[in-house]
């Protein structure tokens, strides 16, 4: 499975922009998607996580209440909504996927495939 993020860009702080991440080569169905990040000289953090069937959802404390993440399997893709953005979620977005449980959708070990990265930069 080859997966594809985009999306990213430039906006100002309090904005919005929404992510996707296609995938490509295989189906989406039956993996969990994560949306991690990495800001400039930080570690890859999680910000959010879905199971294939959209039941459950998992969020950093940092993005609840301003991220959204969906999916639809349809189309073989997973969407990151980002709403109310501040300078501090400037970084490389990176959606992967995998078989992570509940307990694991924060372990970027637990997830088998990884796009390249989409570049989000919010100015204040």
């Amino acid at each position: 499975v080859q997966l594809q993020a985009s999306g990213g860009g430039l906006v100002q702080a309090g904005g919005t922009l929404r992510l996707s991440c296609a995938a490509s080569g295989g189906s989406f169905r039956n993996y969990a998607t994560g949306w991690f990040r990495q800001a400039p000289g930080k570690e890859r953090e999680f910000v959010a996580a879905i199971r294939w069937s959209g039941g459950n959802t998992a969020y950093a404390d940092s993005v609840k209440g301003r991220f959204t993440i969906s999916r639809d399997n349809a189309k073989n893709t997973v969407y990151l909504q980002m709403k109310m953005l501040s300078p501090e979620d400037t970084a490389v977005y990176y959606c992967a996927a995998g078989h992570p449980i509940v307990s694991t959708f924060g372990n970027p070990t637990a997830y088998n495939y990884w796009g390249q990265g989409t570049l989000v930069t919010v100015s204040s």
